[in-house]
C-alpha cells in the first residue's frame, strides 16, 4: 500500500512539473502562478504544497533535473578526452544543447535574475546541481591540466562566457553565435595553457572521471 501511495505522489509531482514547464515556456516564471499550474495538471492546490513550499522551490527542482539529464551524456564522453581542448568541446558540446532548447534558456535567465534579488535563493543557485558553477568546470578540466595550472580561473571565465551569452541570445541580438563564444573559450584555454604552463603539456589520460 505504502508502494503504490509513494508511486501515485511521485506520478503527481511529475505531472505537476511537467505542467510548470509548459505555462513557465509559454508565460514566463514570474507571471505563472500556482493556482494555474495545479489546474493545468488538474490538481487541487493542496497537492502542489504537499511536493514543495513554494514555486521557487517547484523551479529548483525542475533545473535540478533538467541538467541531471544533460549531464548523464556529458560525463561518459568527457572521460573519453584525451587532452584539454576535447574536454573544453565537450563541455561546450553540453552548453550547447542547453541554449538549443530555447523557451527553457529564457525561463532559466529569467529565474537567475529573480534569484539574484534574494540571498538564500542567490546561495542556492551557486551550488553545482542547479547551473555550471566555476567549480563544476573546473573539476570537469582539472584532469586534462597540467599541474599549476588556475583551473578555477578558467572555469570562472568560461561560466562568464556563457552566461553573458545567454543574455544576447534572449535578445536575439544576432550578433554573437555560439560557435564565436565556443571557440573563444578554446583558444582563451589554450592560450592560458601556453601562457602559464609553457613547458608543460597537458594531461593525454586523466586517472579519473570528474566529480
Amino acid at each position: 500500500m505504502g508502494s503504490k501511495q509513494q508511486e501515485k505522489s511521485h506520478q503527481t509531482m511529475v505531472e505537476l512539473m511537467d505542467a510548470a514547464m509548459e505555462l513557465f515556456a509559454r508565460k514566463g516564471f514570474r507571471e505563472t502562478s500556482v493556482a494555474e499550474i495545479t489546474r493545468h495538471a488538474g490538481y487541487a492546490k493542496g497537492s502542489f504544497y504537499r511536493h514543495w513550499p513554494s514555486k521557487d522551490q517547484l523551479f529548483l527542482q525542475i533545473v535540478e533535473r533538467k541538467l541531471a539529464q544533460y549531464r548523464a551524456s556529458r560525463d561518459e564522453r568527457i572521460a573519453t578526452a584525451g587532452d584539454l581542448e576535447g574536454a573544453m568541446r565537450i563541455i561546450w558540446d553540453f552548453l550547447q544543447d542547453m541554449v538549443a532548447d530555447r523557451n527553457w534558456a529564457k525561463v532559466f535567465l529569467e529565474f537567475t535574475v529573480h534569484a539574484a534579488r534574494d540571498p538564500e535563493l542567490r546561495r542556492i543557485m551557486r551550488l553545482d546541481q542547479h547551473r555550471l558553477s566555476e567549480d563544476l568546470f573546473a573539476r570537469l578540466i582539472r584532469p586534462f591540466a597540467p599541474p599549476g595550472f588556475p583551473v578555477e580561473k578558467l572555469g570562472a571565465l568560461n561560466t562568464a562566457l556563457f552566461e553573458g551569452f545567454m543574455v544576447h541570445n534572449a535578445l536575439e541580438t544576432g550578433v554573437l553565435d555560439l560557435r564565436d563564444v565556443r571557440e573563444a573559450a578554446v583558444a582563451l584555454a589554450l592560450d592560458m595553457v601556453r601562457r602559464l604552463a609553457p613547458t608543460q603539456a597537458p594531461i593525454s589520460q586523466p586517472t579519473g572521471g570528474p566529480a
